[in-house]
């Protein structure tokens, strides 16, 4: 196998082992072959693909996939999808965009009907997000920093309770394109008052990027911030960046903070 189709192989898989977790999983190491679950609703693919040797370069993965409830032409219709997807990125990796357009795909289907004993069960009413009214702290939304088709966005809000930050959480995901980002990252520290005098009220979250959470917790600590809640939103492009997918994280979650207007003037 040609080196360089290899390295992008296995850059590959752990990305896409670190974006969907237990959904993927290794079918054969020897053979490279690998599956993944898609689901939206009541909607589910499971997705085989095999990478062959010259994959990514001369060649695209092989692929099926398991959907017992579509007809013949939606199958055809995603089949199409898929080809399309290749032939726009020949020579790139290509299963994230692959997975992403079945989700797609998936989103904009009717689920099935679901009918036991001749009557129509009852659906589960789901609440829009985007109707709610959320009082939150003001936002400010950083420029996008992009590299190799990923994407990062920092957002920040000064906050002085948890209330503020799940306020301004629920706000973010208001917005499709955020709600809809590969991770949203985020870190807060919040000065408290306590019987010794004051405290630092602090927490982290990863949302899949592996430590991504736990250095823009940290980076929060060297600046001495109080009361600033930073969300890192990244739109994965489907090429593995590495160790500088870190840097960019950390240098959305800085200049957000200095365009908020929050960054400690200490630091």
């Amino acid at each position: 196998m040609d080196s360089d189709n290899l390295s992008k192989q296995i850059e590959e898989v752990e990305a896409l082992t670190s974006i969907y977790g237990t959904d993927f999983i290794t079918d054969s190491e020897q053979l490279r072959s690998y599956s993944i679950t898609i689901r939206d609703k009541k909607l589910e693919v499971i997705l085989s693909v095999t990478l062959p040797s010259d994959y990514p370069g001369q060649a695209p993965p092989k692929y099926e996939f398991s959907a017992p409830w579509m007809d013949r032409e939606k199958k055809e219709n995603l089949r199409r999808s898929l080809d399309e997807v290749y032939l726009e990125n020949v020579g790139e990796t290509v299963v994230f965009q692959w997975v992403e357009k079945i989700r797609e795909i998936l989103h904009k289907l009717q689920p099935p009907d679901h009918k036991k004993k001749g009557k129509t069960v009852k659906e589960v009413e789901i609440v829009d997000i985007s109707k709610l009214e959320i009082i939150s702290p003001k936002i400010v939304h950083g420029n996008v920093i992009i590299d190799r088709r990923s994407s990062f966005q920092g957002h920040a809000a000064e906050v002085h309770s948890i209330d503020d930050v799940n306020a301004v959480l629920m706000k973010l995901k208001q917005n499709k394109k955020i709600q809809n980002a590969t991770h949203n990252m985020y870190a807060y520290r919040i000065e408290c008052p306590s019987e010794k005098g004051t405290c630092v009220l602090q927490d982290c979250d990863d949302d899949g990027e592996t430590h991504a959470g736990g250095r823009m917790l940290h980076l929060l600590q060297i600046l001495e911030q109080k009361n600033t809640l930073v969300v890192v939103s990244r739109w994965y492009g489907g090429i593995q960046l590495g160790p500088d997918r870190f840097r960019h994280i950390n240098n959305a979650t800085r200049q957000v903070i200095e365009e908020a207007g929050l960054l400690n003037k200490a630091s």
